[in-house]
């Protein structure tokens, strides 16, 4: 769906080419609700990518060596404020 690709270019820090496509899913008829719930989503996902990269860099700054991601079989990510699932 349309939706999902406005996730990455919010999350990726391209307002320019999110707000092109926010403009494009109105065109279609996306509902105002589904484009708020990409926005909350990528934006989730734009936080949660910074906190790893700043905790990686604090690490780094410590001398500490990085840890492996873990793979606990948990969920990828945390929901958003609203509850909306990020996976």
């Amino acid at each position: 769906m349309s939706e999902v690709a406005l996730h990455p270019s919010i999350a990726a820090s391209h307002p320019k080419q999110g707000l092109c496509q926010v403009d494009r899913l109105r065109h279609f008829g996306v509902s105002q609700a589904h484009i708020d719930a990409a926005v909350e989503i990528a934006r989730h996902i734009r936080h949660e990518a910074g906190e790893k990269l700043d905790y990686s860099f604090d690490q780094a700054m410590a001398g500490a060596v990085p840890a492996a991601p873990a793979s606990d079989g948990g969920a990828c990510c945390t929901p958003t404020a609203l509850g909306q699932s990020c996976c």
